[in-house]
């Protein structure tokens, strides 16, 4: 049986990947990968995000999906209490024997517009409007791959020397494509560790073509993401941080929603701890939408970091091929503290 899955796994891989984004777990973690309109907005100066994510070690063995994800951004005073964010990001995800990979950059900026609050009123709001653009590429080694052609019926194995039939030449990669990102973000914070957001963002908006083959074209679709989220104070110390992340991108749904709880004292001074839960669902392998994986988190904050763990667990007709092991997850953010003439409260996420 978990040959069965296993193999379903590996056809859907290329077809899967070409036309559908990376996904973390952490998504609240990785900022510029979800809303060019994020760019700048947190609580500090400078930040620095590494992501990385190794899924499906448990039935792809030494050639699971491994993703990794950096983002730097800066935030800058215009005027009065507006600002403009500047942000850089990259991310490259690879997987199995033929080593299938995906690696994208780019440079965007941000506008954060007040519309409301701070002096003596106990709130703050802000409406910022973000874009991107950037560069992207796509690579496979067709010399690790075997088709049809190749396979001798008479002895049951595969003869790599012999010729596949296939029209591939030597194009290991796509051409590099441009890319464009836009994205809306409002958020709006109260004293006593209380805040709300929302958001949205369209990705790919050229719809690039990422064929391996010159003379097709294959586009990229477009990405769809709605998130929102917010932080609730339940007891002295006490908070709940739930979030909602929505994505769509041609016939791929991806649902992500829970909440993390936060604690910290006085005793602590800078330092918290986090831990939660989390729902994924998304297109099923028979029909419909379903859940296919729980996930646990836990973040450690402290005055310049910010520290997450997260596993994946399964739920899907695959937890039977990979005994529910999912993904592994982590996530790393510094922050520079900002100096207070450019300081902005903003949201946790």
């Amino acid at each position: 049986m978990r040959y069965i899955y296993t193999i379903l796994l590996l056809l859907g891989t290329l077809s899967a990947l070409q036309a559908q984004d990376p996904r973390l777990s952490q998504f609240y973690a990785a900022p510029l990968e979800m809303n060019p309109a994020m760019i700048g907005v947190f609580e500090g100066r400078m930040r620095f995000v590494a992501n990385y994510r190794d899924l499906y070690p448990a039935i792809l063995d030494n050639n699971p999906y491994r993703t990794l994800a950096a983002s730097f951004d800066m935030r800058f005073r215009v005027q009065n209490d507006d600002y403009f964010g500047l942000g850089i990001s990259a991310m490259r995800d690879e997987v199995g024997l033929a080593n299938f990979n995906r690696t994208k950059a780019n440079i965007g900026g941000s506008f954060l517009k007040q519309l409301g609050g701070s002096g003596y009123r106990p709130y703050t709001q802000y409406l910022v409007a973000g874009a991107q653009v950037g560069f992207g590429q796509h690579g496979l080694n067709w010399q690790r791959l075997w088709f049809s052609q190749q396979f001798d019926a008479n002895n049951g194995s595969i003869d790599f020397g012999a010729d596949n039939g296939e029209a591939f030449g030597d194009e290991m990669s796509t051409n590099m494509y441009l890319d464009f990102n836009a994205g809306l973000l409002w958020f709006i914070t109260f004293e006593d560790n209380q805040s709300f957001y929302i958001g949205g963002s369209l990705m790919h908006l050229n719809e690039p073509n990422i064929s391996f083959l010159g003379a097709d074209a294959t586009p990229l679709d477009m990405r769809f993401v709605g998130h929102m989220g917010g932080e609730f104070p339940l007891a002295k110390g006490l908070s709940l941080l739930p979030a909602a992340a929505v994505m769509s991108q041609g016939p791929h749904l991806s649902v992500m929603a829970g909440a993390n709880f936060r604690y910290t004292n006085r005793d602590w001074r800078e330092v918290a701890i986090r831990a939660g839960g989390w729902t994924h669902f998304s297109n099923q392998l028979d029909s419909g939408v379903g859940m296919d994986a729980i996930v646990a988190t836990t973040v450690l904050e402290m005055e310049r970091w910010n520290i997450g763990l997260s596993y994946d667990i399964t739920t899907s007709v695959l937890a039977t091929a990979n005994n529910s092991r999912g993904a592994f997850e982590v996530s790393f953010i510094y922050t520079q503290p900002a100096r207070w003439r450019t300081n902005v409260t903003c949201p946790k996420f």
